[in-house]
């Protein structure tokens, strides 16, 4: 592939609720353009953009793909993400290196909760948006009530830059307000409007030629002086109007059946920035923060926004390049790990292939093969420069499954593919949950976890059972008890003996401590390390029902020894088997983790889902509003959060979203205490 220059560049990220047709969009754009001959289907598994087996076998997008476009020298560099949005990281990855967003919203269902988030994300990048109403061809389909759906869920204007010639089975092609000209089909070659649209389009092409004026001083003076603007001014004012203020420009097509294409590439070649045009990003550096151009002449900076990992030709590494060149059999420094790389090929992704380039200009998108210590988020530059580029802000992963190694061989590699794929993958985590002895896997939904599991499956030959995630149970005392216990062991020659006498008691500000209380010698000081070895063994297995205790004392008071027969092993013993017959004795109680919830919903839903928090045993701390969405804040146990996820997309149409944070330790009431208790023995018996 040929070079281009930053000019010559628009970076494009294709964003919508899932089944709007990205996908298909740019397989007929790829098409439109002779970039291909035939177009692919998705139920075939032939498309470019999905071109993973997860994605060929579910038939929807689960990771973002880099497709360029070439239409009149100029490159487009489309991202198409997913739409579902238990992948709603890679949204986020693909918004951090693009300079413009296409939002596709299906014009039978209208603003959807995938929506809702391309436009949350988009503004939060404060990026020029468009908006593409698609699928006109459908049935049902309205261009009024799609664009009112959207309407009701932005604060932007939404300036219709194309209208619909017939909708439904009568779609037609397009009116392009800013040519008014007319565009059938494929909209290669312009026509005359219709004579029963001319009125329309006129009324249209009004409003669209004040929100150009706008966006340039000299162009609102001679909007007010003449009451027109030329199309070119028009491009030129909607040009900035788009980047500087709250307009999305409205373009419609039936992007599946190659409709409305022409106008759409036409529209964005006109407004879309370059880099040239977009702000200059903030970057680190060692003196402090400093200001990056989109110049080849500027220091080296390109951030890591996505790596994959494949089997036949390993790390994929996918950069955008913020400042300077990035140049094939290079090394640069990687200032985010503090290690050199080499470059060996520079490439050019369009789906699944890969198309070598020798260099790659400010602004541009680019991958190289297996670089050995770069992930998701690093910053590529020079050790001299060592700058660093900030990493976005991910959402919070909160569905949670316990993973257990299917074999032995699993065991040893689980750790390592755990990792990578963490680093593939910033809203997946992991962690080994101390208190559980599980490792917990965490995801954004079932979805995501699901996919996270058959990945590791085919790209690290790693198999994983998945489980209920046990919650983190503590058990504590509430009241001083004490116990004796005698540990003797005779089997002939030289025996086991020691005796152990001690007290417990609660502590509110310590987690453990241990004191010697002994007097006249009846106990050796020296057995006392293996006393309290014994006793922190136990707290760490739990008493009551297999569950670490915590904030309790133990001051060993008296005991006897034997001259011959007593040995650290026999007081670790006894040490043992002491403390837990005084906590048994001690009113043992469970404690429970509280999570401190805070959940955004739809006014409408309020209701149902603080009445469902409440049946959750949530105790309410507040209420807020924010946009016409209520958010509720809520202290509620971890047990009771476990599928929070699914419930709460289903309560409110997928529209709900919530954030979670350990807050505290608090007692289980004593009828679900019981239950937990006995439901844990039954395990622990079954285990034995």
């Amino acid at each position: 592939m040929k070079e281009f220059s930053t000019a010559s560049i628009r970076n494009i990220v294709l964003a919508s609720h899932s089944n709007s047709g990205k996908t298909m969009l740019i397989e007929n754009m790829l098409n439109f353009t002779g970039a291909t001959t035939r177009i692919g289907k998705i139920e075939d598994g032939t498309t470019t953009s999905d071109w993973d087996e997860e994605e060929q076998k579910r038939q929807i997008s689960l990771f973002s793909s880099l497709v360029p476009i070439l239409y009149k020298d100029i490159k487009f560099n489309f991202i198409d993400t997913p739409g579902y949005s238990d992948f709603v990281g890679e949204v986020v990855s693909a918004m951090r290196v693009a300079d413009a967003a296409l939002i596709l919203v299906d014009s039978v269902s209208g603003a959807e909760v995938g929506t809702e988030t391309a436009l949350y994300y988009a503004e939060k990048f404060g990026m020029p948006r468009f908006l593409l109403l698609n699928k006109m061809d459908r049935d049902n389909a309205s261009f009024a009530k799609a664009m009112k759906s959207v309407e009701e869920v932005t604060d932007a204007r939404l300036i219709p830059m194309h209208l619909p010639i017939g909708e439904k089975a009568d779609f037609k092609g397009v009116v392009d307000l800013l040519t008014m000209k007319a565009y059938l089909g494929d909209g290669k070659t312009a026509s005359d409007i219709p004579a029963e649209m001319q009125a329309e389009a006129e009324e249209a092409r009004t409003v669209l030629v004040e929100a150009a004026a706008e966006g340039e001083d000299a162009l609102l003076e001679k909007y007010f002086e003449n009451g027109d603007l030329t199309p070119e001014e028009m491009v030129q004012g909607l040009h900035k109007a788009i980047q500087v203020s709250n307009i999305i420009p409205v373009m419609v097509a039936a992007g599946g059946r190659m409709m409305g294409i022409g106008p759409i590439l036409e529209g964005l070649l006109a407004l879309a920035p370059s880099p040239l045009e977009r702000p200059a990003v903030k970057a680190n550096a060692p003196k402090g923060e400093i200001e990056l151009h989109y110049d080849d002449k500027g220091p080296l900076a390109a951030y890591v926004w996505k790596t994959t990992a494949d089997p036949f030709v390993g790390r994929q590494t996918f950069f955008k390049v913020y400042s300077g060149v990035m140049s094939s059999d290079t090394r640069v420094w990687n200032a985010t790990k503090g290690e050199e790389e080499r470059l060996a090929g520079v490439q050019v992704p369009s789906g699944k292939d890969m198309n070598a380039v020798s260099v790659l200009h400010a602004g541009d998108l680019g991958a190289v093969a297996k670089l050995s210590v770069t992930t998701t988020g690093d910053t590529l530059t020079t050790k001299e420069q060592n700058i660093t580029l900030d990493m976005p802000e991910y959402p919070t992963p909160l569905y949670r499954v316990a993973i257990t190694p299917r074999t032995q061989a699993d065991a040893s590699k689980m750790s390592q593919t755990l990792s990578r794929l963490a680093e593939e993958d910033l809203t997946l985590k992991w962690e080994m949950e101390a208190a559980t002895r599980q490792t917990l896997l965490f995801g954004m939904g079932d979805q995501h976890i699901d996919v996270a599991v058959k990945r590791a499956e085919q790209k690290f030959q790693l198999c994983l059972d998945l489980h209920e995630p046990k919650v983190p149970y503590e058990e504590h005392i509430t009241k001083e008890a004490s116990a004796t216990y005698r540990h003797k062991k005779q089997t002939g020659g030289s025996g086991q003996f020691g005796e152990v006498a001690l007290k417990v008691f609660p502590l509110e500000d310590e987690d453990f401590s241990f004191t010697n209380d002994v007097f006249g010698g009846a106990i050796s000081s020296n057995y006392m390390a293996s006393i309290e070895k014994g006793i922190r063994n136990v707290m760490k297995e739990g008493v009551v029902a297999g569950f670490p205790v915590h904030n309790v004392g133990v001051s060993v008071y008296d005991g006897k020894e034997h001259p011959v027969d007593s040995k650290p092993v026999a007081f670790e013993i006894a040490g043992r088997e002491a403390f837990k017959l005084a906590v048994k004795d001690a009113n043992p109680v469970l404690y429970e983790p509280i999570m401190k919830v805070s959940v955004t919903v739809p006014e409408a839903n309020m209701g149902d889902v603080m009445g469902d928090l409440n049946t959750r045993r949530g105790r309410m701390e507040g209420m807020d509003t924010d946009r016409g969405r209520s958010i509720i804040n809520a202290m509620v146990p971890l047990a009771e959060m476990m599928r929070y996820t699914t419930t709460l997309r289903s309560m409110t149409g997928g529209r709900g979203q919530y954030t979670m944070e350990f807050d505290h330790y608090e007692m289980v009431p004593h009828m679900q205490a019981q239950e937990i208790i006995a439901q844990r023995q039954r395990e622990m018996h079954d285990e034995d």
